[in-house]
């Protein structure tokens, strides 16, 4: 049975770690909360198993430790900060609330970041907008990985580049969280260090070969594309769209070749009511939502479920019973929590 732990301590413990390494108290305590979220949507490999990556990052000088963005450019609707290496959760949630208070005021607004942190999971960051009865994308990149090579190619060039939506219905929103390859570069190291296998070719060899193996990314493979060997050249064309919406209009990425782990993004916003009117909006989203839930299931399938549907029960259920760890995340922040003199809490009676 998998150990479930208190949010609020998880938050309370990792902001404390996130203090102790020297980061200022607010945007700690922003880290804590982002990563905790992607743990209550089940998004595990994206939320306190990055934490010990951002404590090295701030041993290290890497994640920057205070200060403000660099604003680059500041329009009515399109606004582009250098993140100068701060801490990528507290840029993003920073960036969508900016995005979601002019979108008030134009209908609309970009905020694009170059030369951030890491920013973890995407779709956590979606409910600011959509809980406002906004629509949002959220898209990155890291300028300094190479896992993903070219369709066609077989040697790494760019990054997994995820994207994510939030859309409002008259309901829950639907969440939407992919990425421009079959898998990530932080479930690939988790399977390494676990001695696993994936159940399918998600990824190449260093000769282009479909492989299973994630050791094979040790010696020169790579992430397979989304749509693999046979459609391959849509996760292609995702990634190229992706590199240009953060990299290109943030001024900043691949052609400066950065070092360490940085990363570019860009959030959207879009107020329905700017267009043809929120009602309308919510009337359009909530038939499509209504229709694909009632789309009679394929064998094997229970019923047909919206993205983000599970995330969100996921996270209802872990508010209310206790959020569900990998049971890699805790042993791998122990050593961080001793050098720091903070204790992690213990999982939930029962």
């Amino acid at each position: 049975m998998t150990a479930r732990y208190d949010a609020a301590s998880l938050r309370a413990a990792a902001g404390e770690l996130f203090t102790a390494a020297g980061l200022d108290a607010d945007k700690a305590a922003t880290v804590a909360h982002w990563l905790v979220e992607g743990d209550l949507m089940g998004h595990d490999t994206h939320g306190l198993a990055l934490a010990p990556g951002y404590l090295q990052s701030l041993a290290d000088g890497v994640m920057a430790r205070r200060g403000r963005p660099e604003v680059i450019s500041d329009r009515p609707a399109a606004v582009c900060w250098r993140g100068k290496r701060l801490p990528g959760a507290w840029l993003a949630a920073e960036a969508m609330r900016l995005a979601v208070a002019r979108a008030r005021e134009a209908g609309t607004c970009t905020v694009t970041v170059g030369d951030s942190h890491h920013i973890g999971a995407l779709a956590v960051y979606l409910p600011i907008a959509t809980g406002a009865g906004m629509m949002a994308s959220i898209t990155s990149s890291s300028p300094s990985g190479a896992q993903v090579a070219p369709f066609g190619g077989r040697v790494g060039l760019y990054t997994p580049d995820p994207v994510a939506h939030g859309i409002p219905t008259p309901g829950e929103p639907v969440l939407i969280d992919i990425s421009a390859s079959i898998t990530t570069v932080n479930m690939a190291q988790r399977k390494i260090r676990a001695g696993e296998h994936y159940d399918a070719d998600w990824l190449m060899d260093a000769e282009g070969r479909p492989a299973r193996d994630p050791a094979v990314l040790a010696a020169g493979g790579t992430l397979m594309p989304t749509g693999g060997l046979d459609h391959g050249q849509k996760g292609y064309g995702m990634a190229l769209q992706a590199e240009a919406v953060t990299q290109g209009l943030a001024g900043w990425g691949r052609a400066d070749a950065p070092g360490g782990t940085c990363a570019a993004f860009t959030v959207q916003v879009w107020d329905p009511e700017a267009f043809g009117g929120r009602a309308a909006f919510l009337r359009q989203t909530g038939w499509l939502a209504d229709a694909c839930r009632a789309t009679p299931p394929r064998p094997g399938v229970k019923s047909v479920r919206l993205p983000g549907e599970r995330a969100l029960a996921r996270r209802r259920q872990g508010l209310a019973e206790g959020v569900a760890l990998h049971p890699s995340i805790l042993p791998a922040l122990a050593p961080h929590a001793e050098r720091l003199g903070v204790d992690l809490p213990g999982p939930l009676a029962g």
